[in-house]
């Protein structure tokens, strides 16, 4: 018997609707009043999730703020950078 090959779902995906992580990283900089701030305005946290998420940026050193689509996360990653924080689309 002869196994069929067949093609990854994986390899099959297009760049814009694979999942991605905006990680906003630790600085010495900014406030937490600003990143919580931050958080809520751009990336629509609740404030509750915005301090969690600034006090993990600040102990831990960076935070996984937003999953989802290149095309979505791009616009926030944009924002989050001209406010002066450090981000990354991983």
């Amino acid at each position: 018997m002869v196994k069929e090959k067949t093609r990854s779902a994986g390899k099959e995906k297009h760049r814009s609707t694979e999942k991605k992580d905006l990680v906003v990283h630790n600085d010495d900089f900014n406030t937490f009043e600003f990143v919580i701030q931050t958080l809520i305005e751009v990336c629509n946290h609740e404030p509750e999730q915005a301090e969690q998420c600034t006090l993990i940026i600040h102990y831990k050193g960076k935070c996984v703020v937003r999953t989802g689509d290149y095309q979505t996360l791009e616009p926030m990653y944009r924002e989050i950078l001209k406010r002066g924080l450090t981000a990354t689309i991983e």
